[in-house]
């Protein structure tokens, strides 16, 4: 097939550090295309995705940043402006486009006669989102966990596929540092702040990983900020191999999300690692996490001190097995693949 991945304009495919999406976006690409499909990307100039034919001459506004350390605010609109051209220019040669950006997208898209498909990388059951079922109705969504889909109309919902990934992006490790993990963005919807209170409950050093929120700095400064010690380290945003470092090295891993989360592939990285997950009860976690198999589902600070014990005496070697089965690129590749034939 002949495949459009339309990206977001803000960071590059892959992205260098933070970017789940971008994330996502890259690993399919990259399995459809190894599984001989044609692939085009739609997005900033300074991604790299070998094979992978891309569209773009814009850099990202991440790379902008980077060179002025900062961009003004019409700059995203200046972006999304060169995107839509191209995907105007040479959208229609393919034969179905999945969208991952913006909404502005949609609009063009939906003007070239082909398939159009839509991952929201995000919650779905916003107003934002209502909006958008209602103007695109023939818009397609790929959920990306029931939870999510929940939220989306029958009409426009496709199916659901869960996030996947290489599994020699990480390797099992043993868990030799001791410590607790958290990996996300520092804000009051992943709540840093429940981590350090379990890791002061069972007295375990934490390591928070993860950008500053530009949308919520404040709450860095107020909340995490004044938390950090000796036993509590902020070691700012990581790459690849940091994560490897981060998780493999982990006792366990923190997830203690206080939103409705539509994935959250840190849990999945994790796994990868061999390594638990403590989460929260919210949004995707119970189709993410396996209780007493990948990790342990909490619902409080004192139920996830109580259960210690027993999340770090799961086999690591079996969170890594169930993550071969369960989050492979190949099967996130396989089951899109099959809503696109569906359409086509």
């Amino acid at each position: 097939m002949r495949i459009a991945h339309v990206a977001p304009v803000i960071h590059p495919v892959p992205p260098s550090t933070y970017g789940g999406t971008e994330r996502v976006i890259a690993d399919l690409a990259t399995a459809q295309t190894r599984d001989g499909h044609d692939v085009t990307l739609f997005g900033p100039a300074d991604s790299t995705l070998p094979d992978v034919r891309q569209i773009g001459h814009y850099r990202s506004l991440a790379w902008h940043e980077r060179q002025a350390g900062d961009a003004p605010p019409g700059l995203p609109a200046v972006l999304e402006a060169q995107l839509l051209h191209d995907l105007l220019a040479f959208g229609g040669e393919h034969d179905v486009i999945h969208l991952h950006g913006s909404a502005h997208a949609s609009g063009v898209a939906k003007t070239l006669g082909i398939p159009v498909f839509r991952t929201i990388h995000w919650r779905a059951d916003e107003a934002d989102h209502t909006e958008h079922f209602r103007a695109f109705l023939r818009e397609r969504i790929i959920a990306i966990s029931q939870s999510q889909a929940g939220a989306v109309p029958a009409a426009n919902l496709a199916g659901v596929v869960h996030h996947g990934m290489p599994a020699d992006r990480y390797s099992p490790d043993r868990g030799g540092g001791g410590y607790l993990a958290f990996l996300g963005r520092m804000t009051d919807q992943k709540r840093p702040d429940r981590a350090i209170e379990l890791a002061r409950a069972t007295g375990r050093m934490l390591k928070l990983a993860g950008p500053i929120d530009p949308g919520n700095p404040g709450y860095f400064d107020s909340i995490v900020r004044p938390a950090l010690d000796g036993r509590v380290k902020f070691i700012g945003s990581i790459d690849d191999t940091g994560k490897q470092d981060l998780l493999g090295n982990a006792a366990a891993l923190v997830f203690p999300i206080d939103w409705p989360e539509p994935f959250g592939l840190v849990m999945i990285e994790a796994m990868a690692c061999g390594t638990p997950v403590i989460a929260w009860r919210r949004g995707s976690v119970a189709e993410v996490v396996e209780d007493g198999i990948t990790g342990i589902i909490v619902d409080s600070i004192g139920e996830a001190t109580e259960r210690m014990d027993e999340l770090l005496q799961l086999d690591r070697t079996a969170i890594r097995r169930n993550f071969e089965q369960r989050f492979s690129d190949e099967r996130m590749s396989r089951e899109t693949l099959a809503l696109y034939r569906k359409a086509c």
